[in-house]
């Protein structure tokens, strides 16, 4: 069996054992404590990860729920998990949504301004997607303003959340003078963007900076180098796509005629 498949079975198995014991028929949330994957892991006689908070992650943005949880989600509901506090999780009905590209979406070529230096030493997927985003300033190209980087991986705690990590962060502003703050979501590989995650940006930002606009944004790898740059917010409890863009980086001489005319011609 696959390294990482087994890495995957083992921590369904220990969810699946935290839920199974806490779950009441009909219910719409289960909470939990982190310890409880310790007492989980005894009882099962599994060794867990050094890392308890890779199990969170992994059932988050990384692998499926166990089917005997699946089988209770109601039609059109899914079970996520959220922070609820320090160390402690909840597993919550959610209506289904997915933050997937859309393939039929035109594609923007921009001039390619990574420097191969950082290119060549970014050490996963994320890194190198969030570096792309930042020295290729498309946040300013997705969202007409100017902005500029922050913090990266800011890790702090939100009331009613418990511990986040925002994997960057940028302010800016506009050109009637108007302030941002831009919590961004970067995801490559095999993870996938998560509605949860972007919820608690938002719910971060708003507590951190309360005077500024707040517009969040998920980025995703696509095939062929492209990136998917998603604005996301908050609507009646659920994460909504407010806009959606793919660019390619491309050196400027790839860039034809053809194409800049396509450009003029689109409506702002």
């Amino acid at each position: 069996m696959p390294k990482a498949k087994a890495r995957a079975n083992r921590y369904q198995v220990l969810i699946e054992k935290i839920f199974l014991d806490r779950y009441k028929n009909g219910a719409c949330e289960v909470h939990f404590e982190r310890d409880e994957l310790v007492r989980a892991a005894k009882k099962l006689r599994i060794v867990l990860p050094k890392n308890l908070g890779d199990v969170i992650y992994a059932l988050r943005f990384r692998i499926a729920m166990p089917a005997s949880v699946a089988a209770s989600q109601p039609e059109g509901y899914e079970w996520i998990i959220e922070g609820v506090g320090r160390s402690l999780y909840a597993f919550r009905l959610a209506k289904v949504s997915r933050i997937v590209p859309n393939e039929n979406l035109v594609t923007i070529k921009v001039p390619d301004s990574t420097p191969e230096l950082i290119a060549g030493y970014a050490l996963s997927d994320e890194q190198a997607l969030l570096a792309k985003v930042r020295y290729n300033r498309l946040v300013d190209v997705f969202l007409g303003i100017a902005a500029y980087s922050l913090q990266s991986h800011l890790r702090t705690s939100v009331e009613g959340i418990g511990q986040i990590e925002i994997d960057e962060v940028y302010v800016g502003l506009d050109r009637k003078g108007r302030h941002f703050v831009v919590p961004v979501q970067a995801k490559g590989g095999s993870d996938k963007l998560s509605p949860v995650q972007a919820k608690q940006d938002i719910a971060c930002c708003e507590e951190k900076f309360p005077g500024l606009i707040c517009r969040a944004i998920s980025a995703q790898f696509m095939a062929d180098d492209m990136i998917a740059l998603f604005e996301l917010t908050l609507e009646d409890g659920a994460i909504k796509v407010v806009d959606e863009a793919h660019y390619r980086l491309v050196p400027a001489e790839q860039i034809s005629r053809d194409d800049l005319k396509a450009y003029a011609q689109r409506a702002d």
